[in-house]
């Protein structure tokens, strides 16, 4: 456990109950997690939904490493409908990770763990080489610089094993917008799809240690085989938003330098 000098370094965020949900703030403006009472287990954001939209094109990752807990949302998706992964998430905040009881996030295992750490230092030196690395990582402040900087980027491409996939949460009111997905691409050679979460106010980057969406074509994207009912249920409708993002960036692909 943190000392409490160490404690005390970190905002200590609050957890607001209402009669169906149970929600993790930093601010009470702001949900930074949301968990359905009824269905702890279930995606209740739908931005956490087109992030796990990654199983479209990586239906069965050996290794997902995640940035930032929460409330746990998707760690506990991975969780229960990816039996065969290995899963890592990495928080800074000893606050959000002493809640996890609180927000049904399961107990450290053999093939799941949640690590006190920096993510950008993890990425940098300590992490697992993964096929999928999700970046959520926000505190009281918005989006840390240290996880948005162009070596933080460059350092999640070459944590990635070769084909992986880096998912991205960006706020589209963030100043900064441009230039950070700017950096991603630069990063990752252009190998970048944008998705909109569904309600217009984050956008979700999809980027490729590869050239795998250089082959992508309209159409050919479909809902991932081994996947359970109940989670294809919930991803149903992110699914259909990459589809829609696939589909355009075909008929209009990017022909800039990235960066």
């Amino acid at each position: 456990m943190p000392d409490t000098q160490d404690a005390a370094q970190h905002v200590r965020p609050f957890v607001y109950e209402g009669a169906n949900s149970k929600a993790l703030h930093f601010s009470i403006s702001e949900i930074q997690s949301r968990m359905q009472i009824k269905d702890p287990h279930a995606l209740d954001l739908e931005y956490t939904r087109t992030m796990m939209g990654f199983l479209m094109f990586h239906p069965q990752p050996r290794q997902v490493s995640m940035i930032g807990l929460g409330g746990g949302s998707m760690a506990k998706f991975c969780h229960r409908h990816l039996p065969r992964s290995r899963i890592e998430v990495v928080e800074i905040n000893p606050h959000v990770i002493a809640l996890r009881d609180e927000f049904h996030v399961p107990p450290d295992d053999e093939r799941f763990k949640v690590i006190r750490g920096d993510g950008a230092q993890y990425v940098r030196h300590g992490g697992s080489r993964c096929d999928v690395l999700l970046v959520d990582g926000f505190d009281s402040q918005g989006l840390p610089p240290s996880l948005c900087s162009q070596r933080f980027y460059d350092d999640c491409f070459e944590t990635l094993q070769p084909g992986g996939l880096m998912v991205v949460n960006l706020h589209y009111g963030h100043a900064r917008y441009e230039l950070l997905l700017g950096r991603i691409r630069r990063s990752f050679d252009g190998s970048v799809l944008v998705v909109d979460d569904g309600d217009l106010s984050n956008s979700i980057v999809f980027a490729c240690k590869g050239h795998a969406f250089d082959r992508l074509h309209a159409g050919v994207v479909r809902r991932p085989r081994n996947l359970d009912a109940a989670a294809a249920e919930q991803l149903l409708a992110a699914f259909a938003r990459i589809a829609s993002a696939v589909k355009d960036q075909v008929a209009c692909p990017r022909r800039d330098t990235p960066g």
